[in-house]
């Protein structure tokens, strides 16, 4: 899939953007905050409806206005693709596909596979492991639209059993009410369990070969999925869990509270490993989920690079530039040190001055 133009009107800095990018490696180029990673987050908005940032509709609409739109053109094995989005001040967004509006965002996925990578991503091993549940939910959702809607329904009723659980301490003949609420968590995080469980048993056989080859043939990699409640014990941990989540007015079970943990010659890297070896393994899971995807739907995400070689070695850079040949890459940076003598003819570079772009 290649990400052929992407237009955009009243989106954070840009006024009025047209841009047709590369189907090889394109570069955006300029001093900070000139609008660089806003062209990134644009792609990732239409790609999945939602910034990578986390920012709300509003605050992506530009200062003074109030709507904001973006289209974005696709050519997916040679058919020809449109995504239409309205971001507004006040009220939801409206997406569009080859003009028939979506009502959810799982109507949009699978059309176009996107992987963002950013310097964040790199403290992924070592920060808390929402960051890490982040990781394994980005890709499936995009993989798996049913993936994305139990998600998303569970969230919902975590929000909702929480707040129950507030009311409780005030009112306690809603206690009885709770089993509700129990039934509907356990099947939805049942299944989020089992999906996740899945996607470490695949990403671990690329994860090693890349790891392997990225550190010279002298570490494997294992990537270890650490479920808070196994699917088939889920519902006597909910119960034997009652009451400390009364007490603490939160749920204290189910896969919102997961992580995974990553073991290199029997050493847990998140627990011991030093930074270069976090780092390592942080680009390791990266470049494996470029390569699931390939697996799974037999073409190339889109990849989006988001001033990431600034913080890596010059191995790691070179690691990282070798495995995105072949695959449309959009990348920020500050300067072009980083790309001097890399495939230069094959690059596009553009310039980005305060919400300008300049083809170079």
């Amino acid at each position: 899939m290649i990400a052929e133009k992407l237009e955009l009107t009243n989106f954070r800095n840009y006024n009025e953007l047209s841009l047709e990018l590369s189907e090889n490696v394109n570069i955006l180029y300029g001093n900070n905050a000139q609008g660089k990673t806003n062209i990134l987050e644009a792609i990732y908005l239409c790609s999945t409806t939602k910034s990578h940032k986390g920012s709300k509709d509003k605050d992506m609409v530009k200062l003074g206005e109030e709507e904001s739109h973006l289209r974005m053109y696709l050519n997916k094995n040679d058919l020809n693709h449109k995504i239409d989005m309205q971001l507004r001040k006040t009220g939801k967004k409206s997406v569009a596909v080859d003009g028939l509006p979506i009502k959810r965002a799982a109507d949009l996925y699978g059309l176009t596979n996107v992987i963002l990578f950013s310097p964040e991503d790199l403290s992924m091993i070592k920060n808390g492991p929402a960051e890490r549940r982040r990781f394994m939910d980005a890709e499936l959702c995009q993989l798996n639209k049913l993936y994305l809607q139990y998600l998303t329904k569970y969230n919902k009723l975590i929000d909702q059993r929480n707040d129950l659980l507030k009311q409780i301490s005030f009112r306690p003949d809603l206690k009885d009410t709770l089993e509700v609420w129990d039934e509907q968590l356990i099947e939805c995080g049942s299944y989020i369990i089992s999906e996740r469980k899945k996607f470490i048993d695949d990403i671990n056989e690329p994860v090693n070969e890349i790891h392997n080859e990225i550190s010279g043939g002298s570490e494997n990699l294992k990537v270890v999925y650490e479920p808070n409640s196994e699917v088939q014990d889920y519902r006597k941990k909910m119960n034997m869990s009652l009451d400390k989540d009364l007490y603490q007015k939160t749920t204290c079970t189910g896969p919102h509270r997961d992580d995974i943990s990553f073991f290199t010659a029997g050493q847990n890297i998140r627990l011991f490993g030093s930074q270069g070896q976090q780092r390592t393994v942080a680009l390791s899971l990266k470049l494996a989920e470029i390569e699931l995807v390939k697996r799974k739907i037999g073409e190339n995400p889109i990849l989006l690079l988001d001033d990431v070689l600034s913080e890596l070695d010059r191995n790691r850079q070179q690691a990282l530039l070798n495995f995105i040949d072949g695959i449309q890459t959009v990348i920020t940076c500050t300067g072009l040190e980083e790309f001097v003598g890399y495939r230069s003819g094959m690059n596009t570079l553009f310039k980005v001055t305060n919400g300008t772009i300049e083809r170079i």
